[in-house]
């Protein structure tokens, strides 16, 4: 792995990861889900201006078709909708914790749904993982954590797996920052229905940190990010970029005790360094695909 490919992996997860904090400033000014939605709209719009100036088009495969739906609706409409509702109670650095354990979720499922076979390293991650979760859950809750924000954080990481795992194989054909377009404006009309029905009438309190945020979130988590990720998949593969998240749980913790002041206790940091760990061994152990 060269320089480029590293330097390109640590900034995809401190920008992926640095998306908690803001939408946690977002939701203390707006409401969560008409700010996602206009978030989606104009990224959807710049995602697919950009693609047109690539050369890209609209017509895409079924199975693209298929995937920018679904994955529009499961990541952006449930698991961003779900994390911005619950970001109104939850700390932005167990939101970010939560969200981190994507992968491994994403290797269990495969083992459960797609009878993918798990080397030693990839279980010892995954207990890793749920030692940590569990960690961090304790303290938290302990510590008079909102039982129903969290849950809407779990569910939405569930959301984001189920969006991972239907994807598989959905980028070939091209087209790929068109899809990143059109599935952003799918979130944006689903989370516009739910927030017609459930937040209004809503006020805004419009501030300098509600623009800053909002205008961060569009550009840099939205639409840098992905481009960064897909550049990094296109230099080094899929598997090895993936091992990046590991970092996730780290960059998640520290850019909210940063911006927001969020304290870290002895177990956080603790449970952190072990799902970070377990995350790790589930990718190193998919770049050695099991013989047995």
């Amino acid at each position: 792995m060269d320089l480029r490919a590293i330097l390109m992996g640590i900034s995809f997860a401190l920008m992926w990861s640095s998306a908690f904090a803001s939408a946690r400033i977002i939701v203390a000014y707006a409401p969560p889900l008409a700010s996602l939605s206009l978030r989606f709209f104009v990224s959807g719009v710049i995602g697919v201006l950009i693609a047109k100036a690539l050369g890209q088009s609209f017509r895409l495969s079924r199975n693209q078709w298929r995937a920018t739906i679904i994955f529009g609706i499961c990541q952006n409409a449930l698991y961003l909708g779900l994390n911005f509702v619950a970001m109104q109670t939850v700390e932005a650095s167990l939101a970010s914790i939560i969200a981190s354990t994507m992968p491994l979720m994403v290797a269990l499922a495969g083992w459960i749904i797609f009878r993918d076979r798990l080397r030693w390293l990839a279980v010892a991650g995954l207990i890793a993982g749920t030692v940590g979760v569990a960690l961090i859950m304790g303290a938290r809750l302990q510590a008079g954590g909102d039982l129903w924000g969290i849950a809407l954080c779990v569910v939405g990481a569930v959301a984001l797996t189920v969006a991972t795992l239907s994807v598989r194989g959905a980028s070939s054909g091209g087209n790929l920052v068109m899809i990143v377009g059109l599935q952003m404006f799918v979130g944006a009309i689903v989370l516009a229905v739910a927030s017609a029905l459930l937040e209004w009438p809503f006020t805004v309190t419009m501030s300098r940190p509600l623009v800053l945020a909002f205008i961060y979130t569009t550009l840099v988590p939205g639409l840098l990010a992905t481009i960064v990720w897909f550049s990094l998949v296109n230099h080094i593969g899929a598997i090895k970029a993936a091992t990046f998240h590991f970092l996730n749980p780290f960059f998640g913790v520290a850019v909210a005790a940063v911006l927001l002041g969020e304290k870290i206790g002895p177990l956080d940091i603790l449970g952190v360094a072990i799902i970070a760990a377990g995350i790790l061994a589930v990718q190193i152990s998919k770049q050695h695909p099991s013989k047995g």
